[in-house]
């Protein structure tokens, strides 16, 4: 009895928070819901398309936050990307308005990124900083007014396009998914990027160039929120200011819940994808039982604050 209680305690029981939560979740809402619409495959699948700019999101924060810093200007790089990507459409090629709104995302990435590697600024006050910049940015591009996105290769090939059956939102999702988690895993950057956040003096020491991975994370997860800004905008087949404006609780839940550690040198991608669905099974199951909004940012404050809770309990342990 006592070897039992005491392999459960050596056992990290946080990495499994996600898949247990997750299932729990499920259960919860198919038993309560399941006669209202929530076990249809209707909106199972709406729970995935909508999730989709989520996942992207929470790949992007993973090498940040697994890299010991942290960017909290991703929601309003998603609406200047869409807004910048939908006015270029109005005028010029497809490929020319893609390049634009991964580009817009990418440029304020390696904004983020100089200042956090080369100026030593803490990313946290920089992020802050640059959230209400382009939060600004956003708001004057257009008067506050909606873009129309009328180009229909980029509807098809971002929003509500498919290819073979599959739609397109899970393409990129499982794409970006595939992808990063490759790197993350498999390659000699990520392995850069972990022993960066835990422990950036010995990897320098080590010859790894700390300031340069901590510029790539950066631009990395401006890139990655370059790109969901276009799949709000294919989706919707419209760009606004608003996008990605409510999504930071939302993305930071579903990367901390997904295991990766606030404090640096731990993170997964997988997680962060099933604590992205999590998140979204979430927020269409409040809106079922007819919570309002306000009632749903409570519920996802007291799950942050329970994930930070156990994310923090594994690092002192």
């Amino acid at each position: 009895m006592q070897s039992t209680m005491q392999t459960l305690r050596q056992l990290n029981l946080s990495q499994y928070v996600v898949y247990i939560g997750f299932l729990l979740i499920f259960l919860f809402f198919a038993i309560t819901l399941g006669g209202d619409g929530f076990l249809t495959q209707r909106n199972l699948t709406n729970i995935v398309l909508q999730t989709a700019p989520i996942t992207i999101m929470s790949i992007g924060l993973v090498f940040v936050l697994a890299a010991g810093e942290i960017d909290l200007s991703f929601g309003s790089i998603v609406a200047v990307a869409a807004l910048g990507s939908a006015v270029v459409l109005g005028d010029y090629p497809l490929f020319v308005g893609v390049l634009a709104g991964l580009g817009i995302g990418l440029a304020i990435g390696f904004f983020n990124g100089v200042l956090v590697a080369y100026l030593r600024l803490p990313s946290f006050l920089v992020t802050l900083a640059t959230m209400g910049l382009f939060a600004g940015v956003a708001r004057t591009m257009t008067d506050l007014r909606s873009v129309p996105v009328l180009n229909e290769n980029f509807v098809n090939m971002f929003g509500s396009g498919s290819l073979f059956g599959v739609p397109s939102l899970v393409l990129w999702t499982i794409g970006a998914v595939a992808l990063g988690h490759f790197v993350f895993r498999e390659t000699k950057f990520g392995a850069h990027v972990l022993a960066t956040g835990d422990n950036a003096r010995a990897a320098q020491v080590t010859g790894i160039k700390v300031p340069h991975v901590r510029l790539l994370v950066m631009m990395i997860c401006g890139g990655l929120a370059g790109l969901a800004g276009l799949l709000y905008a294919g989706r919707l087949q419209a760009a606004r200011y608003t996008l990605g404006e409510s999504d930071l609780m939302t993305v930071i839940a579903a990367v901390i819940i997904g295991g990766t550690a606030l404090k640096g040198g731990k993170g997964t991608i997988i997680g962060a994808l099933v604590g992205s669905l999590m998140m979204g099974m979430l927020n269409n199951g409040l809106i079922l039982m007819g919570l309002s909004v306000s009632d749903q940012m409570i519920v996802r404050g007291v799950i942050i604050l329970i994930a930070v809770a156990i994310s923090l309990r594994d690092v002192n342990n």
